[in-house]
Protein backbone atom coordinates (compact mmCIF):
# COMPACT_ATOMS: atom_id res chain seq x y z
CA UNK A 1 0.00 0.00 0.00
CA UNK A 2 1.17 3.36 -0.82
CA UNK A 3 1.83 5.44 1.66
CA UNK A 4 3.25 9.15 0.39
CA UNK A 5 1.03 11.66 -0.34
CA UNK A 6 0.62 13.24 -3.44
CA UNK A 7 2.21 16.55 -2.10
CA UNK A 8 5.13 14.68 -0.82
CA UNK A 9 5.62 13.03 -4.24
CA UNK A 10 5.65 16.43 -5.87
CA UNK A 11 8.06 18.06 -3.09
CA UNK A 12 10.39 15.88 -4.25
CA UNK A 13 9.91 16.03 -8.42
CA UNK A 14 11.17 19.46 -8.78
CA UNK A 15 14.89 18.34 -6.97
CA UNK A 16 14.91 15.41 -9.79
CA UNK A 17 13.43 12.36 -8.14
CA UNK A 18 10.40 10.56 -10.62
CA UNK A 19 8.77 8.11 -8.37
CA UNK A 20 9.09 4.03 -9.15
CA UNK A 21 6.17 3.18 -10.35
CA UNK A 22 3.94 0.98 -7.79
CA UNK A 23 6.63 1.70 -4.83
CA UNK A 24 7.48 4.57 -2.36
CA UNK A 25 11.31 4.66 -3.87
CA UNK A 26 12.18 6.92 -6.31
CA UNK A 27 14.27 7.36 -9.54
CA UNK A 28 16.99 10.04 -9.18
CA UNK A 29 18.16 11.88 -12.09
CA UNK A 30 21.82 13.48 -12.31
CA UNK A 31 22.86 15.16 -15.29
CA UNK A 32 26.05 16.54 -16.67
CA UNK A 33 27.38 19.89 -17.44
CA UNK A 34 27.95 20.18 -21.32
CA UNK A 35 26.19 16.47 -21.82
CA UNK A 36 30.14 14.88 -20.58
CA UNK A 37 30.43 12.40 -17.12
CA UNK A 38 34.30 12.05 -16.03
CA UNK A 39 35.09 8.85 -14.96
CA UNK A 40 35.12 10.05 -11.31
CA UNK A 41 31.56 11.25 -11.72
CA UNK A 42 30.68 7.49 -12.93
CA UNK A 43 32.79 6.20 -9.88
CA UNK A 44 30.30 8.56 -7.65
CA UNK A 45 27.21 7.49 -9.22
CA UNK A 46 28.29 3.64 -9.38
CA UNK A 47 28.53 4.50 -5.27
CA UNK A 48 25.65 6.43 -5.12
CA UNK A 49 23.80 3.78 -6.81
CA UNK A 50 24.74 1.35 -4.43
CA UNK A 51 24.48 3.39 -1.65
CA UNK A 52 21.04 4.77 -1.70
CA UNK A 53 19.13 2.50 -4.52
CA UNK A 54 19.36 -0.89 -6.18
CA UNK A 55 23.08 -0.72 -7.53
CA UNK A 56 22.03 0.16 -10.79
CA UNK A 57 22.24 2.88 -12.98
CA UNK A 58 19.97 3.71 -16.16
CA UNK A 59 20.68 6.23 -18.69
CA UNK A 60 18.10 8.75 -20.03
CA UNK A 61 17.05 9.74 -23.59
CA UNK A 62 18.70 13.25 -22.68
CA UNK A 63 21.60 11.91 -21.73
CA UNK A 64 21.44 11.96 -18.33
CA UNK A 65 21.37 9.07 -15.50
CA UNK A 66 19.24 7.80 -13.38
CA UNK A 67 19.74 5.96 -9.88
CA UNK A 68 16.47 3.82 -9.46
CA UNK A 69 15.48 2.69 -6.33
CA UNK A 70 16.05 5.59 -4.11
CA UNK A 71 13.37 5.38 -0.39
CA UNK A 72 11.66 8.38 -0.33
CA UNK A 73 13.15 9.21 3.16
CA UNK A 74 16.67 8.77 1.95
CA UNK A 75 16.95 11.43 -0.90
CA UNK A 76 17.74 14.15 1.54
CA UNK A 77 21.09 12.26 2.20
CA UNK A 78 21.62 11.19 -1.57
CA UNK A 79 21.36 14.56 -2.13
CA UNK A 80 24.09 15.75 0.39
CA UNK A 81 26.08 13.05 -1.10
CA UNK A 82 25.76 14.39 -4.46
CA UNK A 83 26.44 17.82 -3.48
CA UNK A 84 29.21 16.58 -1.95
CA UNK A 85 31.16 14.91 -4.82
CA UNK A 86 29.99 17.87 -7.61
CA UNK A 87 26.69 15.92 -8.96
CA UNK A 88 23.80 17.42 -10.47
CA UNK A 89 20.13 16.47 -9.47
CA UNK A 90 17.46 18.02 -11.37
CA UNK A 91 16.03 18.00 -15.00
CA UNK A 92 12.42 17.96 -14.24
CA UNK A 93 9.65 20.72 -14.31
CA UNK A 94 8.27 23.82 -16.60
CA UNK A 95 11.61 25.12 -17.03
CA UNK A 96 14.83 24.93 -19.37
CA UNK A 97 15.59 20.85 -19.31
CA UNK A 98 19.19 19.59 -19.52
CA UNK A 99 20.83 19.77 -22.67
CA UNK A 100 21.93 17.53 -25.03
CA UNK A 101 24.56 17.34 -27.59
CA UNK A 102 26.07 14.85 -29.75
CA UNK A 103 29.07 13.74 -30.26
CA UNK A 104 30.86 16.43 -32.96
CA UNK A 105 33.56 17.58 -30.38
CA UNK A 106 35.51 14.53 -31.64
CA UNK A 107 33.38 13.14 -34.33
CA UNK A 108 34.78 13.27 -37.87
CA UNK A 109 31.83 14.72 -39.32
CA UNK A 110 31.39 17.51 -36.55
CA UNK A 111 31.57 21.25 -37.78
CA UNK A 112 32.20 22.47 -34.46
CA UNK A 113 33.05 21.52 -30.46
CA UNK A 114 29.08 20.41 -29.50
CA UNK A 115 30.29 19.81 -26.01
CA UNK A 116 31.47 23.40 -25.39
CA UNK A 117 28.31 25.01 -26.71
CA UNK A 118 25.86 22.86 -24.86
CA UNK A 119 28.39 23.74 -21.66
CA UNK A 120 27.90 27.45 -21.91
CA UNK A 121 24.10 26.74 -22.32
CA UNK A 122 24.09 24.72 -20.19
CA UNK A 123 25.70 27.38 -17.23
CA UNK A 124 24.09 30.02 -19.17
CA UNK A 125 20.36 28.90 -19.01
CA UNK A 126 20.04 25.45 -17.15
CA UNK A 127 21.65 26.78 -14.45
CA UNK A 128 21.01 30.90 -14.75
CA UNK A 129 17.32 30.51 -15.58
CA UNK A 130 16.77 27.80 -13.23
CA UNK A 131 14.24 30.16 -11.29
CA UNK A 132 12.25 31.09 -14.36
CA UNK A 133 9.32 29.41 -14.31
CA UNK A 134 8.52 28.93 -17.93
CA UNK A 135 5.04 27.74 -19.28
CA UNK A 136 6.24 24.21 -20.31
CA UNK A 137 9.20 22.18 -20.30
CA UNK A 138 11.93 23.58 -23.34
CA UNK A 139 14.41 21.02 -24.53
CA UNK A 140 17.40 22.51 -26.19
CA UNK A 141 19.77 20.09 -28.77
CA UNK A 142 22.97 20.63 -30.05
CA UNK A 143 23.96 19.02 -33.27
CA UNK A 144 27.53 18.64 -34.92
CA UNK A 145 26.17 18.35 -38.31
CA UNK A 146 23.45 17.70 -40.99
CA UNK A 147 23.32 13.97 -39.84
CA UNK A 148 21.04 14.89 -37.24
CA UNK A 149 21.88 12.05 -34.53
CA UNK A 150 20.79 14.13 -31.49
CA UNK A 151 17.86 15.01 -33.28
CA UNK A 152 18.09 19.23 -32.98
CA UNK A 153 14.81 19.58 -34.96
CA UNK A 154 13.15 17.82 -32.28
CA UNK A 155 13.78 19.96 -29.44
CA UNK A 156 12.16 23.17 -28.67
CA UNK A 157 15.50 24.93 -29.47
CA UNK A 158 17.63 23.22 -31.70
CA UNK A 159 21.34 24.11 -33.13
CA UNK A 160 22.61 21.74 -36.38
CA UNK A 161 26.42 23.00 -37.57
CA UNK A 162 26.85 23.37 -41.23
CA UNK A 163 30.35 23.96 -43.41
CA UNK A 164 29.23 26.86 -45.93
CA UNK A 165 31.76 26.93 -49.19
CA UNK A 166 34.49 29.44 -48.80
CA UNK A 167 33.93 30.06 -45.38
CA UNK A 168 36.24 28.52 -42.42
CA UNK A 169 33.64 29.01 -39.83
CA UNK A 170 30.62 27.12 -38.99
CA UNK A 171 27.34 28.16 -40.02
CA UNK A 172 24.38 27.06 -37.69
CA UNK A 173 20.92 26.32 -38.76
CA UNK A 174 18.09 27.16 -36.03
CA UNK A 175 14.95 25.01 -35.49
CA UNK A 176 12.30 26.62 -33.46
CA UNK A 177 9.51 24.78 -31.88
CA UNK A 178 10.15 21.00 -31.93
CA UNK A 179 8.59 18.18 -30.55
CA UNK A 180 8.43 14.38 -30.35
CA UNK A 181 7.06 11.99 -28.46
CA UNK A 182 2.81 11.51 -28.15
CA UNK A 183 2.95 14.77 -30.50
CA UNK A 184 5.08 14.98 -33.06
CA UNK A 185 6.71 18.21 -34.63
CA UNK A 186 9.70 19.09 -36.55
CA UNK A 187 10.79 22.07 -35.93
CA UNK A 188 10.51 25.34 -37.85
CA UNK A 189 13.73 26.44 -39.81
CA UNK A 190 14.93 29.72 -39.25
CA UNK A 191 15.02 31.60 -42.57
CA UNK A 192 18.97 31.99 -42.54
CA UNK A 193 22.10 30.65 -41.28
CA UNK A 194 23.96 32.09 -38.30
CA UNK A 195 26.83 32.65 -36.68
CA UNK A 196 28.07 31.17 -33.16
CA UNK A 197 27.69 34.55 -31.49
CA UNK A 198 24.04 35.04 -32.40
CA UNK A 199 23.13 31.67 -31.15
CA UNK A 200 23.00 32.75 -27.78
CA UNK A 201 20.85 35.60 -28.04
CA UNK A 202 18.57 34.15 -30.20
CA UNK A 203 17.85 31.06 -27.86
CA UNK A 204 17.45 34.13 -25.05
CA UNK A 205 15.03 35.73 -27.25
CA UNK A 206 13.34 32.46 -27.84
CA UNK A 207 12.89 32.11 -24.37
CA UNK A 208 11.47 35.24 -23.41
CA UNK A 209 9.10 35.14 -26.69
CA UNK A 210 8.12 31.15 -25.15
CA UNK A 211 7.62 33.62 -21.76
CA UNK A 212 5.26 36.14 -22.86
CA UNK A 213 3.04 34.30 -25.74
CA UNK A 214 2.66 30.76 -24.50
CA UNK A 215 -0.48 29.54 -22.52
CA UNK A 216 0.61 27.93 -19.23
CA UNK A 217 1.29 24.14 -20.23
CA UNK A 218 1.45 25.09 -23.90
CA UNK A 219 4.48 23.87 -25.98
CA UNK A 220 6.34 26.72 -27.95
CA UNK A 221 5.42 24.65 -31.22
CA UNK A 222 1.89 25.06 -30.61
CA UNK A 223 2.41 28.92 -29.76
CA UNK A 224 4.52 28.97 -32.87
CA UNK A 225 1.74 27.12 -34.37
CA UNK A 226 -1.35 29.56 -32.94
CA UNK A 227 0.97 33.08 -32.96
CA UNK A 228 2.54 32.26 -36.49
CA UNK A 229 6.56 31.36 -37.13
CA UNK A 230 6.90 34.76 -38.96
CA UNK A 231 5.95 36.86 -35.78
CA UNK A 232 8.43 34.59 -33.82
CA UNK A 233 11.27 35.27 -36.41
CA UNK A 234 10.62 38.85 -36.68
CA UNK A 235 10.88 38.83 -32.74
CA UNK A 236 13.75 36.52 -32.48
CA UNK A 237 16.27 39.21 -35.58
CA UNK A 238 14.93 41.90 -33.69
CA UNK A 239 16.35 43.67 -29.94
CA UNK A 240 12.15 44.25 -28.59
CA UNK A 241 12.54 41.37 -26.27
CA UNK A 242 15.89 41.92 -24.78
CA UNK A 243 15.11 45.44 -24.36
CA UNK A 244 12.24 43.99 -22.11
CA UNK A 245 13.96 41.42 -20.39
CA UNK A 246 13.73 42.47 -17.24
CA UNK A 247 9.63 43.31 -17.07
CA UNK A 248 9.15 39.84 -18.91
CA UNK A 249 11.44 37.82 -16.41
CA UNK A 250 9.84 39.83 -13.33
CA UNK A 251 6.43 38.28 -13.96
CA UNK A 252 7.84 34.93 -14.18
CA UNK A 253 9.49 35.38 -10.84
CA UNK A 254 6.19 37.00 -9.22
CA UNK A 255 4.23 33.39 -10.35
CA UNK A 256 6.69 31.07 -8.51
Amino acid sequence: MMSLTTEQINSVKGRGFLRNRGTDCFSGRILACGTVFTAENMRDIATLAETYGNGTMIPTARQCIEVPAIPFDRIPDAEAFAAAHGLIFGGTGPKVRPVTACKGTTCVFGCYDTQALAKKIHETYYTGWNSVKLPHKFKIGVGGCPNSCIKPSLNDFGIEGRRVAGQREAAYQIYVGGTWGKTTRMGTPLSRLVSEEEILPILEKTLLWFRENAYVKERLGNAVDRIGADKLEKALFSEDLIRRKQEILAAALKER
